[in-house]
């Protein structure tokens, strides 16, 4: 089964454009004020126009209020909401939208503990650990930590770029991956030949 790409932090049309060109299965926008990667709901709005059948909507959120994500979704054609702080699992589940949640790999997390926490969740996020910010870090974590049972249950996130996915579905067979800062020409700024790069390393990956 083909390995599904998700391009997280969109900011402008042009980059909206040439990740679909290139066949991501989604794009995500970021709706968290302190990153350098987030976006209005208004301006989301108007990014997801157009948006063509069976490329999903993801929105991202960090210990948001519930007010601020339901004015958020009254705004914006979000198919999937994606949870990146400590969310628990009935506010997660609240919105009445499919839902993913990131697990930042802190030491001793117990995905399979994680697992039975979020069971509603339609997938794990996983991502790396970084005390001063909820993701965006740029920075891979031990792709060893992950139980070879949950991999195909899960999305792997956290510095990967052209030159290490291919390395890191082999190894993980995940059954998505999520990329933000490995193909940025600057934070928010997408690198259009990056996009073409990875999707092309991720086509390129061979099970056989």
């Amino acid at each position: 089964m083909r390995t599904r790409v998700k391009i997280c932090g969109l900011t402008r049309r042009a980059d909206v454009d040439a990740a679909v060109a290139a066949g991501v299965d989604a794009v995500g926008f970021v709706f968290h004020p302190p990153s350098p990667r987030a976006v209005s709901p208004h301006d989301a709005r108007d990014l997801c126009a157009g948006l063509p059948p069976f490329v999903t909507a993801v929105g991202l959120f960090v210990d948001a209020s519930p007010e601020y994500i339901r004015s958020t979704l009254d705004q914006v054609p979000l198919e999937l909401l994606q949870f990146h702080g400590e969310e628990a699992p009935e506010l997660c589940a609240s919105f009445g939208r499919r839902w993913i949640k990131a697990i930042r790999m802190r030491p001793g997390v117990d995905l399979a503990e994680e697992q039975r926490r979020y069971g509603h969740a339609a997938g794990l996020l996983l991502d790396t650990f970084d005390p001063a910010r909820p993701g965006g870090t740029g920075q891979r974590f031990d792709w060893d930590r992950i139980p070879t049972a949950l991999a195909r249950s899960i999305v792997l996130a956290g510095g990967l770029d052209g030159e290490n996915v291919g390395e890191a579905i082999r190894r993980v067979r995940p059954f998505g991956v999520d990329v933000s800062g490995g193909v940025e020409a600057s934070k928010g700024i997408k690198d259009h030949d990056k996009i073409r790069d990875f999707m092309q390393r991720v086509n390129d990956v061979d099970f056989s």
